[in-house]
């Protein structure tokens, strides 16, 4: 081993699909029932529109800093170059706990997924079987990971596009010959049931289903030519957004009545997909969408050991984590910080076991909070990257990709960001009482990012950056 340069193995088909696939998971095929039986068919579309806006902006302002300056570790280096090296300590840390932490709780995902075929088989089997095989893509080159997440991602948007098609004939009554028209989207409260707040508590669960948008702006610095590359998959976000969430709720809305209270169940056979699939006639469907969710919970954890190890990689070489992160083998891999991820990974795992799981959730919760904060850090990072480009005397149109709508852009993600962080506090108040353990296990995650971030500046005795002290130079890893 050598330390050297990662490899530049990401092909534009790769980033493409890494930006179509990111955000499609469990999130829509299981957690959208959840969304529409709580908020009604109109709050949920309304919900998703709104983490939708906020995640096209937030994904844009990283497009334009990761073609500037395709580097990878990406929000980590920004915040280090454009705000506070200990903001970038703090970020680069939460992110790699947070993806950490994710491939646990895919493992966990993946076993019970298995056991809906093969109800006894033991689950430190099928963990092991899942760990080895992403640690396995993930050390045969980049390009593994690229290729993986390609079928992967192809996998999931084939059965999206097939799900929309088939629901919008039977909408208007082409395939099953009775048109079924909007009396399920008006029928009762809907389109929009239970206030505001239901809708807030969909907003918080549509920006966790989208998390996983920002791996794009991860994986630049192993893109062939990510200045094409990059914007192009970038491009692809809105209408990823509009197609594949948007208008799949509303094929839902629209056939499912909201009040149907199997779409409040986690079950495979009770998700939205499965439901409308078997009154289309497709009676193999529950088999099948437990197929397709394997894979899009193998895909999470694929992805996740990809960013949290690049992401421990960038802080080993800004001697912000043990020196050894930083060797890579001879195909580019840095194979010591994933070895170390997967060992958090299978020991948060193993966590669920003991005490009822109260580590494990713990962990997931803290998890959880830490994506909100690395999207607030992307749009900090960005407001203060445009700012300083300009006061150093840049121009505008020497910008590769540059995202629409600046300052307005940055502001209004950071600060749904801000709104979405603190409304985690709502589902705590009942009946006039606050559930403090449950306030604690939301908020968790913030005195631990807190606590990385001061811990830093005080030791290190770091200031915020005058603009003019920003490091805009674009030169690649």
């Amino acid at each position: 081993m050598k330390q050297n340069k990662l490899r530049r193995g990401l092909k534009s088909r790769h980033m493409a699909m890494i930006s179509l696939g990111g955000s499609i998971g469990t999130g829509l095929f299981l957690a959208s029932g959840s969304a529409i039986h709580s908020a009604g068919p109109g709050g949920a579309l309304l919900a998703y529109t709104i983490i939708g806006v906020m995640v096209y902006f937030l994904v844009t302002s990283l497009g334009e800093m990761a073609t500037y300056m395709p580097l990878s570790g990406t929000f980590s280096t920004y915040a280090t170059k454009f705000v506070d090296p200990a903001l970038g300590f703090a970020l680069g840390w939460n992110y790699w706990y947070n993806w950490a932490i994710t491939i646990a709780a895919e493992l966990s995902a993946a076993t019970l997924i298995i056991k809906f075929w093969l109800p006894d088989s033991p689950s430190f089997l099928w963990s092991a079987v899942f760990l080895a095989l992403m640690v396995g893509l993930n050390l045969l080159s980049v390009k593994g990971y690229g290729e993986s997440e390609y079928w992967f991602a192809m996998i999931k948007i084939a059965t999206v596009i097939v799900f929309i098609v088939i629901g919008l004939f039977m909408i208007v009554g082409i395939w099953n010959g009775e048109p079924v028209g909007f009396r399920n989207f008006t029928a009762g409260d809907a389109p929009v049931s239970g206030g505001w707040l239901a809708v807030l508590s969909v907003c918080m669960a549509a920006g966790f289903s989208f998390q996983g948008t920002e791996l794009v702006g991860v994986a630049a610095g192993e893109s062939e030519n990510p200045r094409v590359n990059v914007p192009r998959a970038i491009r692809s976000v809105f209408w990823r957004i509009l197609l594949f969430y948007i208008l799949a709720i509303f094929v839902v809305g629209m056939l499912i009545p909201f009040t149907t209270d199997t779409l409040a169940s986690d079950s495979v056979a009770a998700s939205p997909f499965t439901i409308i699939f078997e009154k289309a006639g497709l009676s193999i469907a529950a088999s099948v969408m437990n197929a397709v969710i394997l894979t899009s919970v193998l895909s999470a954890g694929n992805s996740g050991m990809y960013a949290s190890t690049r992401m421990l990689w960038v802080l080993a070489r800004d001697r912000k984590a043990p020196k050894r992160f930083v060797m890579l083998n001879r195909r580019g891999i840095p194979v010591y910080a994933l070895m170390a991820t997967a060992a958090v990974g299978m020991l948060a795992f193993l966590a669920s076991f003991f005490g009822d799981g109260q580590v494990y959730i713990w962990l997931l919760n803290a998890s959880g909070m830490s994506g909100f904060i690395a999207w607030l850090g992307i749009a900090v990072s960005h407001y203060r990257f445009r700012k300083a480009y300009i006061a150093q005397g840049g121009s505008l149109d020497d910008l590769p990709y540059r995202s629409l709508w600046y300052p307005f852009g940055p502001i209004l993600a950071g600060s749904m960001c801000m709104i979405v962080i603190i409304g985690q506090s709502i589902s705590a108040y009942s009946d006039g009482r606050i559930d403090w353990s449950f306030m604690l296990a939301s908020y968790i995650g913030i005195p631990l990012f807190l606590l990385l971030w001061l811990g830093y500046k005080w030791k290190y005795k770091t200031k915020w950056l005058k603009l003019e002290q920003c490091q805009l130079d674009s030169n690649v890893d």
